[in-house]
């Protein structure tokens, strides 16, 4: 069983992964974001049915891998992952790296949670077939935003958060309606948060699985302390579930972020059942202009190297290593 988590970073995903871990069949680790960062590459490679462009691919996912800055406890022979791809590809290497980590965990099914993969659901779909489930798992857009500013990743404006937002949960709403039911599950972080025992109890029994009170107990594990150890950024997965944890956009976002959230999502919004608090209430939908978009994507990208220069010295060179194998791939095409 290969269970993909989709929907939109902020969302609880590292808790939901770290819970899930614990289960005696479900492997889960940090994701190294494989079909993020490799599919707009994929060109460099050339054609992937040739043996040594096939071979470099296997060799960079590995080495990907290999640099996560939360260690894999696996070891990676790229003959044997060759060997375990039905096909010369992406998600078939990503595959192949997936099942050897569940290998080396003594576990026969896993979890990838970069939710990212609701990109490339139709080659996901494909590949994996019915082997493939879907946890969609989905956050008030509001509070993801919120936590989108505060983090040192990711789109920095209440309207770029939102255009992602929005794109996001409709690709995944799409989804649910178009595999069968018993492989798609959505699941809201403010269930997993306030109902933690009940979330997962009906999780388990979608999955098949036994529930196991040690999942509650997640921010005690090694991979708990392992991601913790990785990052600012992951801190709080040493922590029990915070039922208190929503609703933060009420009192920390400004009416004019709210409004430029609501204003491009609040179709999503109103569809996974949150109420808007401005836009159909006392005003209308904001519009943007050429001028008013050029505006925010210049504020965007300011927002975003301000975050950058506050990663701490530790966080920027655990993170250096899959940067510079990215930068290096990215420069053959310059020296070919």
């Amino acid at each position: 069983m290969k269970i993909f988590m989709v929907g939109t970073q902020r969302s609880g995903s590292n808790l939901l992964r770290l819970m899930l871990n614990q289960a005696p069949s479900l492997a889960a680790p940090h994701p190294p974001h494989v079909l993020e960062r490799f599919a707009p590459l994929l060109s460099l490679y050339g054609n992937l049915q040739g043996d040594a462009a096939f071979a470099t691919l296997v060799d960079d996912v590995a080495r990907l891998v290999e640099a996560n800055p939360v260690p894999w406890p696996v070891t990676l022979e790229r003959a044997d992952l060759h060997r375990r791809c039905r096909e010369r590809s992406l998600v078939a290497v990503f595959g192949a790296v997936m099942d050897r980590m569940a290998e080396a965990a003594g576990k026969p099914d896993w979890v990838c949670k970069s939710l990212a993969n609701v990109h490339f659901l139709p080659e996901i779909e494909r590949y994996f077939g019915d082997d493939a489930r879907y946890l969609y798992l989905y956050r008030d857009g509001r509070d993801v935003c919120l936590s989108f500013m505060k983090a040192v990743v990711g789109e920095k404006t209440a309207f770029h958060v939102a255009r992602q937002w929005h794109a996001e949960q409709q690709l995944a709403l799409a989804c649910g309606r178009r595999v069968p039911a018993d492989r798609f599950l959505a699941l809201s972080y403010e269930s997993l948060t306030t109902a933690p025992e009940p979330s997962l109890r009906r999780l388990c029994a979608w999955l098949g699985i036994e529930f196991h009170a040690s999942m509650l107990d997640y921010h005690g594990s090694e991979e708990a302390d392992r991601t913790a150890s990785s990052g600012r950024m992951w801190e709080n997965v040493r922590k029990p579930v915070m039922a208190g944890n929503s609703r933060k956009w009420l009192a920390e976002m400004s009416t004019d972020d709210i409004v430029d959230f609501e204003s491009v999502a609040g179709a999503s919004l109103a569809e996974l059942g949150y109420e808007l608090h401005f836009v159909g209430q006392d005003r209308e939908a904001r519009r943007y202009d050429e001028a008013a978009l050029a505006a925010l994507d210049a504020e965007n990208r300011r927002r975003k190297a301000q975050a950058r220069e506050t990663l701490p010295p530790a966080d920027a060179a655990a993170r250096k290593p899959q940067e510079d194998l990215l930068a290096e791939i990215r420069s053959r095409a310059v020296t070919a």
